[in-house]
């Protein structure tokens, strides 16, 4: 059964609602405004978004863009700075344990969006990775990539940890259950000749995990996330800490062998005192159904590029000033919702609005090759700091979309085109 389509509440259900404890980000002048105008609060719908914990990055980013799109009655204008969203619009930025959750929340329709790593997002799709024996979620879709994050190992300066080989017999969080940490903290033990065997594994909150390293009860911790992140921001300003560097060859192996990955160097004082790291980063892609409403997803995608939320992100969050329309579909993960593919192209984004040629689908089989989002970015060149694009099954597409021409190797975060590592 197809996942409810945006709901329409009325005031009380909505009331009650917000005082269940679901986050919400501040976007209300007041609580009268949902007792006013009567009419207008039975067409307020509710649209919910998965993000993480809120010591991390997904959440507050989630905060900021619920806050910018939402435009309940009474919001201030758009051409007065208010929202630009769809009116009527309350959005909810939901705190969730991350990607594998928000994933599986929307295979389930408990939220109406989530947000999730590049390569979560494709396993999902196709049933691969760390979804291999569950059903193929193929009805999964992209809004856009969002900001590329980073897969940081913090430890303390004092605890002698200065690379991966030294996290062997140490207390070690992983990430929580249902977080994107979690599967790439285990990868990252895999490629460094490490496991769960070898460390003392420790399945935490990211705020937990802070909190036991600032008190010299934990060795270290995994957390993904676009810098600062919260929870390692917290320690640092607690204890020194240390950036255990993701390089050398187990790192140009992942290169190789996890296509979403590219080289990321977090630079000097990203946290306080610390210095400049080679690391290993991949996307944020924000996701929804297949079967929601095209022109409501339309208009979401719409107010989220929209100049106005654009400065809310930038002034709200350091992530938010990586946030950049041409970057969000040049390497998405999975399909992209027909509503944002329709923004998209009307943006001049994708495919022929974008003045590029078709390409002849290849091998006689009448199958597009191109790795799904694989268009250029409108000036023809592909965007910096975004993930290399992985091709998830075939999907048929409208009769009326040409296939893309393939975009060329992209540039990773350090200036090295992703294929000088591996053919993607």
């Amino acid at each position: 059964m197809s996942a409810p389509q945006t709901s329409t509440l009325t005031r009380r259900r909505l009331l009650g609602r917000l005082l269940g404890g679901v986050a919400l980000a501040p976007l209300l002048p007041s609580a009268g405004l949902l007792l006013s105008a009567p009419a207008a609060a039975q067409d307020l719908r509710y649209f919910r978004i998965g993000t993480g914990t809120t010591a991390g990055t997904y959440f507050p980013i989630g905060g900021l863009i619920a806050n910018a799109i939402s435009n309940p009655p009474g919001s201030r204008p758009c051409d007065k700075g208010g929202s630009c969203g769809i009116p009527g619009l309350i959005v909810v930025a939901q705190a969730s344990n991350g990607s594998v959750d928000n994933v599986e929340m929307l295979r389930a329709g408990t939220v109406e969006a989530g947000f999730a790593q590049a390569d979560v997002a494709y396993w999902a799709y196709s049933g691969t990775g760390s979804f291999t024996g569950k059903r193929p979620f193929a009805e999964l879709r992209s809004l856009g990539m969002l900001y590329a994050e980073a897969i940081q190992v913090v430890v303390r300066s004092d605890g002698f940890i200065d690379r991966m080989a030294d996290l062997k017999g140490r207390s070690i969080s992983l990430g929580e259950e249902g977080s994107g940490t979690l599967v790439e903290a285990r990868l990252i033990l895999d490629a460094y000749g490490l496991s769960e065997s070898t460390i003392t594994p420790l399945y935490l909150k990211p705020g937990m995990a802070a909190d036991r390293l600032a008190k010299g009860e934990l060795d270290g911790f995994f957390m993904v996330g676009g810098y600062p992140v919260a929870a390692v921001a917290d320690v640092a300003a607690r204890v020194p800490i240390r950036l255990v560097p993701l390089d050398g060859e187990p790192a140009d192996r992942l290169l190789r062998t996890q296509r979403f990955y590219i080289e990321h160097e977090i630079p000097a004082n990203a946290y306080p005192g610390s210095a400049p790291t080679p690391t290993l980063s991949l996307g944020a892609e924000l996701l929804t159904r297949a079967d929601r409403d095209p022109d409501l997803i339309y208009g979401i995608v719409r107010a989220l590029w929209h100049e106005n939320t654009r400065r809310v992100l930038a002034e709200g969050h350091p992530q938010g000033r990586n946030f950049d329309p041409a970057r969000a579909v040049a390497n998405v993960s999975v399909p992209l919702h027909p509503g944002a593919e329709r923004f998209y192209r009307e943006a001049g984004l994708l495919g022929n609005a974008a003045n590029e040629p078709a390409r002849a689908p290849t091998g006689g089989t009448g199958t597009d090759t191109t790795p799904v989002g694989g268009e250029k970015a409108a000036n023809g060149k592909p965007p910096a700091d975004t993930p290399p694009a992985e091709k998830p099954p075939a999907e048929k597409a409208p009769a009326e979309k040409a296939p893309a021409e393939k975009a060329p190797a992209e540039k990773t975060a350090t200036g090295k085109a992703a294929g000088d590592k591996a053919t993607r």
